[in-house]
């Protein structure tokens, strides 16, 4: 499909080097947006100056929360390449999302030309500095001017652009979680395995609650028992129990992350045991009271790995690890992230280079 580019009167100050970039509130030059209507389907994207939309103020968006997002970086390598990993993987699982909330399908190839030709015309805006990135954010909007609750029949796709700082940093320091046991995020047969805001907005109350504890990230129960592990809010969980990997299993409720899925494939690959299961939160509990708790760390694009030092269920507070990352940790961090930047051989085929 051939995408329109707009340009820009006037380009933007970029980030110079030593410049503190934070997350999610600086942004690139351009945007893509690429209208459907129904009977039309996907088409006309343009890549145009980045700046506000148009929107009724009945846009179905904002009533009934008919919209879904994806979360990927570029990297620059030491030889100024640019680079992104496994994004075939996000417009799979964003089609995944659509498929829940009633969205039309959008063609990975298309999602991935689309995001090809606006990263081509922003690479000067993905970082050089060790361990930053460019942050890219590609959502479908439902836009139907209609305060009525049915599946749109209009809808925005549009990526914009962040260039984002480490995420550490000071270092890969252990982050501590608290286990909320009052509310639940999602259940089995609803959207928790879906990347969509409502499930975002469910978790707030829980990281609220976290915060007034001085814990950084809230570990999710499942919704019907509450006892079952199921995720913290921007990550998926894993637990190193006497030298095995293990991980909450999917089962629609959480989100099946591309990190997390990376993760499990480094791990085996390097001939570690994982397990996919249920995991009850007492288990992790009796094996921390055993001496069995090796490690616990969370996945995700944003941090890629992210070591727990202590956990919080009820009165009992779990510090992991002398507080200190693992080795398992560790190996994923370097690995993975030694991928993305090209500092380590990718043989698994993950990297996706920008011409």
């Amino acid at each position: 499909m051939e995408i329109k580019f707009t340009k820009a009167e006037t380009l933007k100050a970029k980030p110079q080097p030593g410049d503190k970039l934070g997350f999610g509130h600086i942004f690139t030059d351009y945007m893509l947006v690429m209208p459907y209507d129904e009977g039309q389907g996907w088409h006309d994207p343009e890549i145009m100056p980045y700046g506000n939309i148009d929107l009724s103020p009945a846009a179905m968006c904002f009533h009934y929360g008919q919209e879904v997002f994806e979360g990927l970086k570029a990297y620059r390598t030491a030889e100024g390449k640019v680079q992104l990993f496994r994004p075939e993987e996000n417009f799979k699982r964003l089609n995944k999302s659509n498929e829940r909330l009633v969205i039309p399908e959008l063609p990975v190839e298309l999602g991935m030309q689309c995001l090809t030709e606006l990263i081509k015309i922003e690479k000067d805006w993905v970082p050089s500095k060790d361990g930053e990135s460019l942050y890219i954010r590609p959502f479908i909007i439902a836009v139907d001017p209609f305060l009525g609750v049915k599946p749109g029949e209009h809808y925005l796709f549009i990526i914009i652009l962040s260039p984002s700082g480490a995420y550490y940093e000071t270092g890969l320091n252990p982050v501590n979680i608290y286990v909320e046991s009052k509310y639940v995020r999602a259940v089995r047969g609803g959207m928790g395995f879906a990347k969509t805001g409502g499930n975002y907005a469910a978790s707030l109350i829980g990281q609220d609650e976290a915060h007034k504890q001085n814990y950084s990230q809230v570990l999710w129960l499942d919704g019907v028992e509450q006892k079952y592990i199921e995720e913290v809010g921007a990550m998926n969980i894993f637990f190193v129990i006497d030298g095995k990997v293990v991980t909450p299993m999917l089962q629609g409720s959480i989100l099946p992350g591309i990190t997390r899925k990376s993760a499990i494939e480094v791990c085996k690959s390097k001939g570690l045991e994982v397990e996919e299961r249920r995991i009850d939160i007492q288990e992790i509990a009796d094996a921390y009271d055993a001496g069995k708790l090796d490690e616990v760390f969370g996945t995700g694009t944003a941090a890629v790995i992210s070591p727990v030092g202590h956990l919080k269920w009820g009165d009992k507070v779990m510090e992991i690890n002398g507080n200190k990352i693992g080795k398992i940790s560790q190996m994923l961090y370097d690995t993975m992230t030694g991928i993305q930047w090209g500092k380590v051989e990718d043989t698994f085929n993950w990297v996706y280079p920008i011409d």
